[in-house]
């Protein structure tokens, strides 16, 4: 028995299949995360942005293939030198500091909220956008986290406090906003 698939946003909006358009939905995506990358507040060791609110609504307006896809573009073009990370920046070296989970963690969260919304169609209402963001979210702190201790040798509450507790606030208002926005985005597709 094969499970139900629900269309993604991206293919609502675009639906005649190509190449093109693929590879269209997939460089934006990347565009978009490396564009709210350079909204930052220099934080040490890592700083805020608003990445995961692009990963989140790329992730779900694309569906888990071509998100993760999206991602991995974003994440090699930084990793070529082109300065799409946090504040300008580029280079492998991200990878092997603080941020490095962090910044992989992108791939997996952008496939899981996708594959959240394709198979139980959650980004259709508010509640249960902010559902799969939420768990997506979980993703990003468990890579995020693991890799800055690693890196950075800190644990327990230092590592909470330098990881996750300033990020809290913000990220909560983040996944609102795109629970918010992804719905409306369905409404204005069906009026089309």
């Amino acid at each position: 028995m094969t499970q139900a698939t629900h269309p993604t946003l991206a293919r609502t909006l675009a639906p005649t299949p190509s190449l093109a358009r693929d590879l269209l939905l997939i460089l934006g995506g990347a565009a978009l995360v490396a564009l709210v990358a350079q909204v930052e507040i220099p934080l040490k060791p890592v700083p805020v942005t608003l990445q995961t609110l692009a990963v989140l609504l790329v992730g779900a307006a694309l569906g888990w293939k071509r998100g993760a896809a999206s991602l991995t573009t974003y994440l090699l073009a930084g990793a070529a030198g082109l300065p799409v990370f946090a504040g300008g920046s580029a280079g492998l070296a991200k990878f092997a500091g603080p941020t490095g989970g962090y910044l992989l963690s992108y791939i997996f969260a952008a496939a899981l909220v996708g594959w959240l919304v394709q198979r139980y169609a959650l980004d259709r209402r508010p509640l249960g956008a902010a559902l799969a963001m939420l768990v997506a979210s979980v993703v990003i702190y468990a890579f995020g986290l693991t890799w800055l201790g690693m890196v950075t040798g800190l644990k327990g509450q230092a590592l909470l406090t330098a990881g996750l507790t300033p990020f809290l606030i913000g990220d909560s208002l983040k996944i609102g906003l795109a629970a918010l926005l992804l719905p409306g985005a369905w409404a204005l597709a069906r009026r089309r």
